[in-house]
This record gives C-alpha cells, structure tokens and sequence, in this order.
C-alpha cells in the first residue's frame, strides 16, 4: 500500500497550544578586515521549527502522540500544523477580515493568485507564502468589497482562482487562518513513563516543510 507524503490531517490541537517554537533563519556572515561585514541568507523563506513535547501535560496526551506519530510512519508523511502564535492573515488575537492582506492586482486576464501573508511594510517586507489554509476560514475582497461567490480556494495549495479574472488594476486581498506544513524530525518516539511521572518532558521535534 503507498503511502502519502502529505496527511491533511492536523496535529492534535490542545498538543499544539502548548508547544515551543517558531522562525529560524540561516545567515552566512563574512567579516571584513576592514571591519565591515558581508551577509547573505541561505534561503528566501524561513523555516519553523517546534517542539510538541512541551505541548504533553499527561498521559493521555502521551498516547495521542504516540498514536499520531505511528499514523504518520514517523518522519516519513507531512501533516497539519497550528502554529499558536501565527496562525492568522492578521495581528495576533484580531478576528479576520476580508483586506488583511493585499494577495495581488489583477491584469485582466489572470484568474489564479497564491496567499500570502506579508511581515513589515514597504519593500522591506517580507511575504510568506501559505499553501495551507484552513477551510471556512478564508474572506476575499476585490477593490475593497468582499466577495460571497465566484471564487474557489485550494485549502491543499493556497491557491484563490476566480471564475472571472479581474479587471486590470483591481486590487484583491484576503483573510484567513492557515496550519504549517510540518513533519517529524525523529524516527523514533522514546517515551518513559517514569520519567514523565517525575516532571521529566520528552523532545518531540516538528520541521516545516515544503509539501
């Protein structure tokens, strides 16, 4: 039987709230002898790491691990993850709108744009691409009004199509709640149940990934 590398399915989410983690970043820095300094990042985008075992607080979250993490062959298939501080088109806490963020300006023919959440203003942002939002969640907008029909969003790609492409100049924006695609970054899950009696937390570690 074939196994997928991608689950749709979503890390448990009471784990997931009380997990560690977040951005990292790969910087090369060459230091002058002039004093000066030449910085260059390895890639465009950042990658998240996690650590769900901080997320465990008793046996039973134990055993949902241990049944998720066989589920998903260890580091072998992708999942869903709920980042619990970036999980949102919008400022941490605040509900979200249709115009949180500006996806694209329409040309008039292209009918096709991918979300993306942007960090920082002006051409000094950074923009993120989402490939997975979470279904129900997503409100589109074109020139400032939102749109109720005559659009589709791939919750598996993050990718908005129009049925109609929009005018030239039009500008479209979107709002929404997105998971991080992530997978096991260990083969083997150790659990003592001794050890975690006695306040002792395993390591769970979880990478992103481009699924």
């Amino acid at each position: 039987m074939a196994i997928a590398s991608f689950s749709e399915e979503r890390f448990p989410l009471r784990l997931a709230l009380g997990t560690s983690g977040g951005p990292e970043r790969r910087t090369d820095i060459v230091r002058l002898s002039t004093g000066y300094e030449n910085r260059n990042q390895r890639h465009r985008h950042s990658s998240r790491h996690y650590d769900a075992g901080s997320g465990v607080k008793s046996l039973a979250d134990l055993a949902a691990v241990l049944e998720f993490f066989e589920a998903r062959r260890g580091k072998l298939t992708g999942f869903r993850f709920r980042d619990p501080f970036d999980h949102g088109s919008t400022r941490f806490g605040k509900a979200v709108t249709p115009f949180d963020q500006t996806i694209a300006t329409g040309d008039g023919s292209t009918s096709a744009f991918a979300l993306s959440k942007a960090y920082g203003h002006g051409e000094g942002a950074y923009r993120r691409p989402i490939e997975k939002p979470v279904a129900g969640s997503i409100r589109v907008a074109v020139d400032g009004i939102e749109q109720t029909q005559g659009f589709a969003v791939d919750a598996k790609t993050g990718l908005l199509a129009f049925d109609t492409a929009p005018a030239a100049g039009a500008v479209i924006s979107a709002g929404f709640e997105f998971d991080v695609p992530v997978r096991f970054d260990l083969d083997q899950l150790v659990i003592n149940l001794a050890a975690f009696e006695a306040g002792e937390i395993p390591s769970i570690p979880l990478v992103e990934i481009r699924p």
